[in-house]
């Protein structure tokens, strides 16, 4: 059956997009795709008893959660496609905080901080921060975030960070991550090890949504960081696309 679709946006930033159809008297449900819009997979329902037929989109958004404050960061062992280096959590022992960065490179949420988060992390490497991007997500379902192209994507953003692949997925279960981008703040303090002091978002900056790229919120916490203080415990999550596990990936 031949569809006339309008695709609306109900908000500017919202997740959820509205389409309307000259059907009239059928119903599916499938997952698919919009690469326009930057999101998937997207889910397709039929309203209850509508005048015509219409079906709502929603994006499969995903926040940061579930990790407490105080969480240790786990061991890791990962390759840089880069440059061929296997690096530890023993590697940058000596620095006084770290950060520890989920992003790949097809998620629209990710694309649209990569150069913020270049130059964010470039000032504070600076200052004695030591910073670790990791990309998890299976390349049996999105091989353009497989090492070649992640090796890619690292010299032409200039990232001043070693940008690991966890094949195994295994890294990101330690941690807990569930998105990207995610951000995991912790901080040393003498011989203890890394404590998590903040996990939260980048800045309330959204694709689409007009908000300029700052790192306003990440910012603010690792200056506290560096400074000694106290960073505060109310922390906006990070939004993004989730992280795409391996098929049959078990928990």
């Amino acid at each position: 059956m031949a569809l006339r679709l309008t695709l609306k946006v109900s908000s500017i930033g919202s997740p959820f997009l509205q389409l309307g159809s000259s059907a009239t008297s059928f119903s599916f449900s499938q997952t698919c795709s919009v690469s326009k819009l930057g999101f998937q997979p997207l889910c397709l329902q039929r309203m209850k008893n509508p005048s015509r037929t219409r079906f709502f989109v929603r994006a499969c958004r995903t926040e940061s959660k579930g990790v407490s404050l105080g969480f240790r960061a786990p061991q890791f062992e990962l390759p840089e496609p880069l440059t061929g280096k296997v690096w530890t959590l023993e590697d940058v022992e000596e620095y006084p905080a770290l950060l520890v960065m989920f992003i790949c490179n097809h998620c629209p949420f990710v694309k649209h901080l990569k150069k913020g988060i270049a130059k964010l992390t470039k000032f504070y490497m600076e200052k004695g921060l030591a910073v670790i991007a990791i990309s998890s997500n299976s390349v049996a379902t999105h091989p353009q975030d497989g090492p070649e192209f992640m090796a890619e994507d690292a010299k032409l953003f200039k990232y001043p960070f070693p940008y690991l692949y966890d094949e195994s997925q295994d890294v990101a279960q330690d941690f807990g991550a569930v998105c990207t981008p995610e951000f995991f703040l912790f901080k040393k303090t003498g011989r203890r090890p890394f404590d998590l002091v903040y996990h939260g978002q980048f800045d309330d900056s959204r694709p689409s949504n007009n908000v300029p790229v700052t790192g306003r919120d990440l910012s603010l916490a690792i200056d506290r960081v560096l400074s000694g203080q106290p960073v505060p415990s109310v922390q906006k999550p990070s939004v993004g696309c989730s992280i795409k596990w391996h098929p049959g990936k078990k928990f």
